[in-house]
């Protein structure tokens, strides 16, 4: 499985000024989307999030955003190294994920932001 890079989780109470602040300090310009009621802004190497407490309660428990070239083999590797998988593979707006929770306890979103999304 290769690894591409990874990408920084951050709940944030207000979305605008937090895109305004990563934009300056990332010097990129925010892809957003919305999934299951949270506004998603993607910057940089940034993930962030904002909406229902209930809703980033759960996405807080995710430690982070793993890029990789193919869903199927990270998912293939993953179940092979002993990690559960809890979520997925699934089409987002920004590729396919899957959430997988390693041996350690430790949770982690896996996406691949090759393969092309859903119209």
């Amino acid at each position: 499985m290769e690894i591409l890079g990874t990408v920084l989780r951050v709940c944030v109470s207000d979305l605008e000024a937090s895109v305004t602040f990563y934009e300056r300090l990332t010097g990129s310009t925010a892809m957003r989307f919305e999934r299951g009621g949270v506004a998603v802004a993607s910057v940089g190497c940034f993930l962030l999030m904002s909406g229902p407490e209930a809703e980033l309660e759960v996405l807080r428990k995710v430690a982070a955003t793993i890029a990789v070239k193919d869903v199927d083999e990270a998912h293939a590797t993953l179940t092979a190294s002993g990690a559960h998988i809890v979520a997925g593979p699934v089409p987002t707006p920004a590729g396919r994920n899957l959430i997988a929770m390693h041996p350690d306890g430790s949770v982690f979103e896996y996406v691949d932001r090759n393969a092309p999304t859903p119209d």
